[in-house]
């Protein structure tokens, strides 16, 4: 048992790894963009057009990797994908303009495509039983590491008069590294390889189709993850707009977002963790409820008081995704998780690119406060479908371990 324990560790150890080079890149293109559009002479358009590609790659690939990897198993896939995004890096740092900036960064959006559903399978199939949610909050948290760490370091790389291609070559080397220690590290693990390799000894049957267990939770689940990603996307977006509309200076709006991140790491470890100790469906609740109660509050608050309400708010708004992600597990027979955590991933992506679509076109029409009032009302259209689920949560894990 304690040599078990130490192998499961030692899996959310490499996928931890994963998570903070594939999620850093992935984040470090914020502060790069004004400064490739600056080099390269880009209008807008055509920036958004670069970070539009890279989004896309990453959203359409998700579920593509997720069913791959059925054949030809995690490690290989989430290797490859890793030494993908660092080989589009590397040639991303010798762009001459517009459309190899477009081609590299849609390239290393397919490779970082491949991370989020597979690692999550590998963690959840490790943790089958006991602590998935613990550990994928933790798997979540060191994503958030990874965007600090690389935003960071290339914000004062770009600060102390380097090169922009210093950051972004260093990124392409560290991930190939990192793929090929993904690759070695799970296979001396015995963990995620091609299931064909693994067949003759399974007793279990392969799963049909897309292996659910309960739709109807499966569903209240997707549900859920929509509107919480709506919610989040929605109140990122026009978070500052609304700190300026309330009169707090621009320095300190531009600040809003960082701290509701800040509160989001913290969520992301501890809400895993919880659920796992006082229930699934309490924890949701509460988090959905209290993100509601939060973003209304800051509307009716001075607005000293809700700038500082914010770390609060990320902690509930960012810290449910540990447990949704864990609850997958549950709803899906094991050798169908990476097509299940791919189009959940995929569903998210896309719920939030058009969400702040939506919400612009609202604000446009009824003003920011009152959109930020309605992205506050949406999370708690989440209440019945957490009710729905709790139906299907138990009966579903009591299949699980039979």
């Amino acid at each position: 048992m304690k040599t078990w324990g130490t192998r499961r560790r030692k899996i959310l150890g490499v996928c931890n790894l994963s998570h903070v080079q594939h999620d850093g890149m992935v984040d470090m293109l914020y502060p790069l963009l004004p400064v490739l559009a600056q080099t390269f002479g880009l209008s807008f358009a055509e920036v958004g057009m670069i970070r539009a590609a890279n989004k896309a790659a990453m959203s359409v690939f998700q579920l593509p990797a997720g069913i791959l990897s059925e054949r030809f198993g995690e490690r290989s896939l989430l290797a490859l994908g890793t030494v993908c995004s660092g080989a589009s890096f590397l040639l991303l740092g010798l762009s001459s303009g517009f459309l190899s900036l477009l081609v590299f960064l849609f390239l290393a959006g397919c490779g970082n495509a491949v991370q989020h559903p597979l690692n999550s399978s590998i963690i959840s199939t490790a943790y089958e039983g006991s602590g998935r949610r613990g550990a994928l909050g933790t798997y979540n948290f060191f994503g958030d590491v990874g965007k600090i760490a690389f935003a960071g370091f290339t914000s004062l790389m770009i600060g102390a008069g380097f090169a922009w291609h210093i950051p972004v070559l260093a990124a392409g080397g560290t991930a190939v590294a990192v793929g090929i220690v993904i690759f070695v590290a799970l296979g001396s693990l015995g963990v995620a390889g091609a299931p064909e390799h693994h067949r003759e000894q399974s007793t279990q049957p392969k799963s049909q189709g897309w292996g659910i267990r309960n739709r109807s939770g499966f569903t209240a689940l997707c549900g859920i993850a929509v509107l919480d990603s709506v919610t989040r996307s929605g109140f990122l977006t026009f978070l500052a707009f609304l700190m300026i509309a309330q009169n707090v200076p621009a320095g300190w709006a531009a600040m809003a977002v960082v701290m509701v991140f800040a509160g989001g790491m913290v969520g992301k470890l501890a809400c895993g963790y919880l659920a796992d100790r006082v229930g699934i469906i309490r924890t949701v609740v509460a988090t959905e409820i209290a993100t509601g109660v939060g973003i209304l509050l800051t509307l009716v608050l001075p607005s000293p008081w809700s700038f500082f309400l914010l770390p609060l708010i990320g902690i509930a708004l960012n810290g449910t995704s540990s447990v949704l992600y864990g609850t997958i597990g549950d709803l899906v027979e094991g050798d169908r998780q990476s097509r299940a955590f791919g189009f959940f991933y995929t569903l998210g992506s896309a719920s939030g690119i058009l969400a702040p679509l939506g919400y612009g076109l609202l604000g446009d029409v009824i003003g920011i406060s009152a959109t930020i009032a309605v992205v506050g009302c949406v999370i708690f259209l989440t209440i019945p479908l957490c009710f729905m689920q709790r139906r299907a949560i138990v009966p579903a894990r009591v299949i699980s371990r039979a």
